[in-house]
């Protein structure tokens, strides 16, 4: 049983719910229709009842007990939007904010995460990252331990898993950023229920090149190592080091990795979305992200490129990382 079949069933017993803004998307209502139907989680959807229930018609979709909020007829409006004036504390107008919450629907999304109306929101389909993260950044906000966000992609093929960070949100990461990461991960893969073995990558091992580069994976290591002294990491590291016992074993013999890594913290988004890209395309891995990590609730972004079966695995691991 792969992990995306543990986490259905340990979400199924949950019965959390996901807030999927994007609903006049075919993938997006097909997506909500499954997990409704086969009882996984409970969607929410976001637009006008009549709208949606007649693009769920046409395209042969059954959606019946989903819920479905329209920003315009709700009865707890005013007070969504007192909650999101006040936690903007002043850098927005009331009329600014009644205009978001009604026209953008990854505003009013986010506000039903962070009035506790829904458990997670899953967005992207149709949107950019930028206009899902958003939100989340001026609404969610960050946990109190962490200073930035992080993406991180879950790469599975068969019963194998790994995670890669990060390949979509911080583009030219510092020694404290890529440590941050490290600890974000640990606990994402933990909640998971994956043991998280941590490699800080770069283009050298133990000092085998001299660069500002190598000395900036090398300080994060160190770093993140001092922020929780539990993780099972090690860095810098080439790739080859991290998940090959034979080149381990010449290259840094006393490694906890062991040649056995399941954790990849990238130096850059370069080589982040890079490195995703060629295991997905090349290797066959399916890619579930980006994660965010290190938001006070789980919202997560798809790739505009998605399909059913990734929005359906995305929301599952979102309901999954919910209190």
């Amino acid at each position: 049983m792969d992990i995306i079949q543990n986490l259905t069933e340990e979400v199924k017993a949950k019965q959390p719910s996901v807030v999927l803004p994007e609903a006049t998307d075919k993938r997006v209502l097909s997506a909500a229709s499954r997990l409704h139907n086969d009882g996984v989680l409970k969607p929410i959807l976001i637009g006008k009842v009549d709208e949606i229930n007649g693009l769920a018609k046409k395209w042969q979709l059954k959606i019946d007990g989903i819920r479905i909020e329209d920003p315009t007829r709700i009865d707890y409006f005013d007070e969504l939007l007192q909650s999101f004036v006040k936690r903007r504390r002043g850098k927005i107008l009331a009329t600014d904010a009644w205009e978001l919450l009604n026209r953008q629907v990854n505003y009013f999304g986010t506000m039903l995460v962070y009035t506790g109306r829904a458990d997670a929101m899953v967005s992207g389909a149709v949107h950019s990252t930028a206009d899902t993260v958003r939100p989340a950044l001026q609404i969610v906000k960050t946990k109190p331990a962490y200073k930035k966000v992080s993406g991180v992609f879950l790469l599975i093929r068969g019963d194998e898993i790994y995670m890669t960070c990060d390949g979509a949100v911080n583009i030219d990461p510092t020694k404290e950023d890529l440590a941050e990461q490290a600890v974000q991960c640990h606990e994402t893969a933990t909640k998971l229920g994956i043991e998280p073995r941590i490699a800080m990558l770069s283009f050298s091992t133990r000092g085998s090149a001299k660069h500002e580069e190598v000395t900036k994976v090398a300080g994060a290591t160190a770093l993140a190592r001092e922020l929780n002294p539990d993780m099972l990491i090690d860095g810098e590291v080439q790739f080859d080091t991290a998940v090959a016992r034979e080149v381990q074993e010449l290259k840094a013999p006393d490694s906890p990795l062991k040649g056995n890594a399941n954790v990849f913290i990238f130096p850059n988004i370069a080589a982040g979305n890079i490195g995703y890209k060629i295991a997905q395309r090349l290797g066959g891995f399916k890619a579930i992200g980006p994660v965010l990590q290190g938001l006070n609730a789980p919202i997560n972004d798809l790739s505009r490129g998605c399909v059913e079966d990734e929005i359906c695995q995305l929301c599952i691991v979102s309901a999954a990382l919910a209190d």
